[in-house]
């Protein structure tokens, strides 16, 4: 039986569409990485799963039980890091996480053995009597990580929990991620794909609010290579407007180079190989080329087909 299914999931704000017809389910131990743009759902569907909203449609069943049935058994067994992590600022850390074992109501013998025990898996032992209001980044995301596994929860929400983090910060958040996951189930929402590859077993997409694609990230990277990415370089008139309707040339994204250059990044659909074809129009315009190299396509290129979007953030750049 899955921990988490969800089953023909909707949700609307004032007649739009957030979340539509949503379905899939996430067994226990996996680590699943929720993707989408911006406003495509996911974190309304977080929100669901964690019962801060409830679905206008649809049912969620965790660990086979309704959520609507279920209520506080189920978030006491539920961890949760929203994207914009809430914290007291004024508190120290150890105040904090006392403050949060007590209303996770947490017996007072298991307080303190909880809170080591959060502090040790997430590394925040060198913070632990300082304000939070004078930690880093990195360090408040570990903060709110710890303080989302007190209790040891069965499921971890995490949405967006690498945002705003400077490189560094980004792999030492994701390498705490992937420890958490050897011992609970793990949903992650990011938009940095080398964390899905990185850390997660299984991927979700979702767009304008629909489920658009659902496997494990080794199936995902392998259709996505079934499309190429072409890069083209030349210099004359018109080539991007005449590239564009090669047939199999599924998008053009084009700009300017140095020496009045146009540089070409072309999506090949169907498994094409268009070099010679490239080649012959390039012949026939009177291009001069300085550069044709095709390169197998990827999670973005396949995230991009699927929704149309600009391509997810794949460099480790500070947002």
């Amino acid at each position: 039986m899955s921990l988490l299914a969800l089953q023909d999931v909707a949700k609307r704000f004032d007649g739009v569409t957030a979340v539509d017809g949503v379905s899939f389910s996430v067994g226990r131990g996996e680590v699943v990485g929720f993707l989408g743009p911006n406003g495509a759902g996911k974190s309304t569907t977080m929100r669901m799963i964690t019962q801060y909203l409830d679905p206008d449609a649809g049912l969620i069943r965790f660990d086979g039980v309704p959520l609507g049935d279920a209520r506080e058994a189920a978030k006491r067994r539920i961890g949760y890091l929203p994207e914009n992590n809430p914290l007291y600022g004024e508190m120290l850390v150890t105040e904090y996480l006392a403050f949060v074992a007590r209303l996770r109501d947490l017996a007072p013998t298991e307080r303190t053995h909880a809170i080591d025990r959060a502090v040790a898996a997430t590394g925040v032992e060198s913070v632990y009597y300082r304000p939070i209001s004078e930690l880093s980044k990195g360090f408040r995301q570990r903060v709110g990580l710890a303080a989302a596994i007190l209790h040891q929860p069965d499921l971890l929400v995490l949405d967006e929990p690498t945002e705003g983090l400077d490189p560094n910060q980004r792999v030492e958040i994701r390498r705490l991620i992937a420890d958490l996951g050897r011992e609970r189930t793990v949903l992650l929402s990011t938009h940095v794909l080398p964390e899905v590859e990185h850390t997660c077993s299984r991927l979700l997409i979702i767009h304008r609010g629909r489920l658009v694609a659902d496997g494990t990230v080794d199936d995902l990277v392998n259709r996505a290579r079934g499309g190429a990415t072409l890069s083209f370089e030349a210099a004359g008139s018109g080539i991007a407007a005449a590239v564009g309707e090669l047939a199999g040339v599924a998008r053009v994204d084009a700009r300017n180079v140095e020496g009045g250059r146009t540089r070409l990044t072309i999506a090949v659909t169907g498994g094409a190989d268009l070099r010679p074809e490239l080649y012959r129009l390039a012949v026939s315009r009177q291009w001069t080329v300085y550069e044709l190299h095709q390169a197998s396509g990827g999670l973005e290129e396949l995230f991009r087909e699927l929704t149309g979007a600009e391509p997810a953030r794949t460099t480790e750049g500070a947002a």
